[in-house]
Protein backbone atom coordinates (compact mmCIF):
# COMPACT_ATOMS: atom_id res chain seq x y z
CA UNK A 1 0.00 0.00 0.00
CA UNK A 2 2.31 2.66 -1.35
CA UNK A 3 0.14 5.62 -0.36
CA UNK A 4 0.25 4.64 3.32
CA UNK A 5 3.98 4.01 3.16
CA UNK A 6 4.59 7.58 1.93
CA UNK A 7 2.86 9.17 4.93
CA UNK A 8 5.26 11.08 7.21
CA UNK A 9 5.49 9.96 10.82
CA UNK A 10 7.28 11.64 13.72
CA UNK A 11 8.44 9.20 16.36
CA UNK A 12 8.11 9.97 20.06
CA UNK A 13 11.82 10.86 20.24
CA UNK A 14 11.32 13.44 17.47
CA UNK A 15 12.87 11.42 14.64
CA UNK A 16 11.14 11.98 11.29
CA UNK A 17 10.36 8.96 9.13
CA UNK A 18 7.49 7.54 7.09
CA UNK A 19 5.04 4.71 7.65
CA UNK A 20 7.09 2.96 4.97
CA UNK A 21 9.89 2.41 7.50
CA UNK A 22 7.96 -0.73 8.38
CA UNK A 23 6.98 -1.65 4.80
CA UNK A 24 6.85 -5.38 4.17
CA UNK A 25 5.95 -6.04 7.80
CA UNK A 26 2.63 -6.87 9.35
CA UNK A 27 1.79 -3.62 11.17
CA UNK A 28 -0.73 -3.15 13.95
CA UNK A 29 -1.51 0.57 14.21
CA UNK A 30 -3.15 1.58 17.50
CA UNK A 31 -4.18 4.96 18.91
CA UNK A 32 -3.04 4.61 22.49
CA UNK A 33 -3.67 6.55 25.70
CA UNK A 34 -2.05 6.33 29.13
CA UNK A 35 -5.03 7.10 31.36
CA UNK A 36 -7.86 5.08 29.80
CA UNK A 37 -9.81 2.08 31.01
CA UNK A 38 -8.39 0.23 28.01
CA UNK A 39 -4.76 1.15 28.82
CA UNK A 40 -4.05 -2.40 30.10
CA UNK A 41 -4.19 -3.42 26.41
CA UNK A 42 -0.57 -2.23 26.34
CA UNK A 43 0.38 -5.58 27.93
CA UNK A 44 -1.15 -7.59 25.07
CA UNK A 45 0.31 -5.21 22.47
CA UNK A 46 3.79 -5.69 23.92
CA UNK A 47 3.24 -9.46 24.09
CA UNK A 48 2.39 -9.51 20.36
CA UNK A 49 5.48 -7.40 19.65
CA UNK A 50 7.73 -9.78 21.55
CA UNK A 51 6.12 -12.90 20.08
CA UNK A 52 6.16 -11.90 16.40
CA UNK A 53 8.76 -9.12 15.89
CA UNK A 54 11.45 -11.51 14.67
CA UNK A 55 9.05 -12.81 11.99
CA UNK A 56 8.27 -9.38 10.50
CA UNK A 57 5.60 -7.86 12.74
CA UNK A 58 5.43 -4.57 14.58
CA UNK A 59 2.97 -2.66 16.67
CA UNK A 60 2.98 1.09 16.05
CA UNK A 61 1.50 3.10 18.90
CA UNK A 62 0.14 6.56 18.15
CA UNK A 63 -0.67 8.44 21.36
CA UNK A 64 -3.68 10.71 21.11
CA UNK A 65 -5.27 13.05 23.59
CA UNK A 66 -8.47 13.54 21.60
CA UNK A 67 -10.40 11.66 24.27
CA UNK A 68 -8.57 13.60 27.03
CA UNK A 69 -6.81 10.56 28.48
CA UNK A 70 -3.17 11.07 27.52
CA UNK A 71 -0.30 12.81 29.27
CA UNK A 72 0.80 16.24 28.08
CA UNK A 73 4.31 15.62 26.81
CA UNK A 74 6.00 12.95 24.75
CA UNK A 75 8.70 12.42 27.39
CA UNK A 76 6.07 11.58 30.03
CA UNK A 77 4.24 9.25 27.62
CA UNK A 78 7.45 7.44 26.65
CA UNK A 79 8.53 7.06 30.27
CA UNK A 80 5.12 5.78 31.37
CA UNK A 81 4.90 3.25 28.53
CA UNK A 82 8.42 1.98 29.10
CA UNK A 83 8.34 1.84 32.90
CA UNK A 84 4.75 0.64 33.38
CA UNK A 85 4.21 -1.68 30.40
CA UNK A 86 7.75 -2.43 29.16
CA UNK A 87 6.85 -1.11 25.71
CA UNK A 88 9.50 -1.82 23.08
CA UNK A 89 7.45 -1.18 19.94
CA UNK A 90 7.72 2.13 18.05
CA UNK A 91 5.63 5.04 19.30
CA UNK A 92 4.94 8.34 17.58
CA UNK A 93 4.49 11.78 19.03
CA UNK A 94 0.93 12.72 19.92
CA UNK A 95 -1.47 12.85 16.98
CA UNK A 96 -5.06 13.75 16.26
CA UNK A 97 -7.13 10.82 15.02
CA UNK A 98 -10.34 12.71 14.17
CA UNK A 99 -11.41 16.08 12.82
CA UNK A 100 -9.35 19.08 11.77
CA UNK A 101 -5.66 18.35 11.94
CA UNK A 102 -6.17 14.58 11.86
CA UNK A 103 -2.91 12.78 11.15
CA UNK A 104 -2.74 11.73 7.47
CA UNK A 105 -2.34 8.09 8.49
CA UNK A 106 -5.75 8.27 10.17
CA UNK A 107 -7.25 10.12 7.21
CA UNK A 108 -6.42 7.04 5.14
CA UNK A 109 -7.10 4.33 7.72
CA UNK A 110 -10.53 5.61 8.78
CA UNK A 111 -11.78 4.93 5.26
CA UNK A 112 -11.48 1.21 6.09
CA UNK A 113 -14.68 -0.36 7.45
CA UNK A 114 -14.77 -2.63 10.48
CA UNK A 115 -16.31 -6.14 10.50
CA UNK A 116 -19.79 -4.57 10.57
CA UNK A 117 -19.07 -2.47 7.49
CA UNK A 118 -18.72 0.81 9.39
CA UNK A 119 -15.92 3.20 8.40
CA UNK A 120 -15.30 6.72 9.61
CA UNK A 121 -14.28 8.34 12.87
CA UNK A 122 -12.17 6.70 15.54
CA UNK A 123 -14.63 5.92 18.33
CA UNK A 124 -12.21 5.69 21.27
CA UNK A 125 -8.66 4.92 22.36
CA UNK A 126 -7.10 1.61 21.27
CA UNK A 127 -8.82 1.28 17.91
CA UNK A 128 -6.68 -1.08 15.83
CA UNK A 129 -5.76 -1.30 12.16
CA UNK A 130 -3.86 -4.35 10.99
CA UNK A 131 -1.97 -3.47 7.79
CA UNK A 132 -0.77 -6.55 5.94
CA UNK A 133 2.22 -6.60 3.55
CA UNK A 134 -0.12 -7.05 0.55
CA UNK A 135 -1.85 -3.77 1.42
CA UNK A 136 -4.98 -5.25 2.96
CA UNK A 137 -6.17 -3.37 6.06
CA UNK A 138 -8.39 -4.84 8.78
CA UNK A 139 -10.08 -2.60 11.36
CA UNK A 140 -10.87 -3.60 14.91
CA UNK A 141 -12.78 -1.44 17.37
CA UNK A 142 -11.31 -0.52 20.80
CA UNK A 143 -12.93 -3.30 22.81
CA UNK A 144 -11.40 -5.99 20.59
CA UNK A 145 -8.32 -6.96 22.56
CA UNK A 146 -5.00 -7.01 20.67
CA UNK A 147 -4.58 -10.76 21.11
CA UNK A 148 -8.13 -11.64 20.04
CA UNK A 149 -8.24 -14.78 17.86
CA UNK A 150 -9.37 -12.83 14.79
CA UNK A 151 -6.33 -10.55 15.03
CA UNK A 152 -3.80 -13.27 15.88
CA UNK A 153 -4.99 -15.50 13.02
CA UNK A 154 -4.53 -12.65 10.52
CA UNK A 155 -1.06 -11.89 11.92
CA UNK A 156 0.02 -15.53 11.80
CA UNK A 157 -1.47 -16.01 8.33
CA UNK A 158 0.53 -13.08 6.93
CA UNK A 159 3.88 -13.89 8.57
CA UNK A 160 6.47 -16.30 7.19
CA UNK A 161 6.64 -19.59 9.05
Amino acid sequence: MAELDDIPVTLIDGRETTFGEWAGKVRLVVNVASRCGLTPQYAALEDLQERYADRGFTVLGLPSNQFLQEFGGEDKIAEYCSMTWGVTFPMTGKVKVNGRGRHPLYTALTEVPDANGTAGRIKWNFEKFLVLPDGAVHRFRPTTVPDAPEIVSLIEGALPR
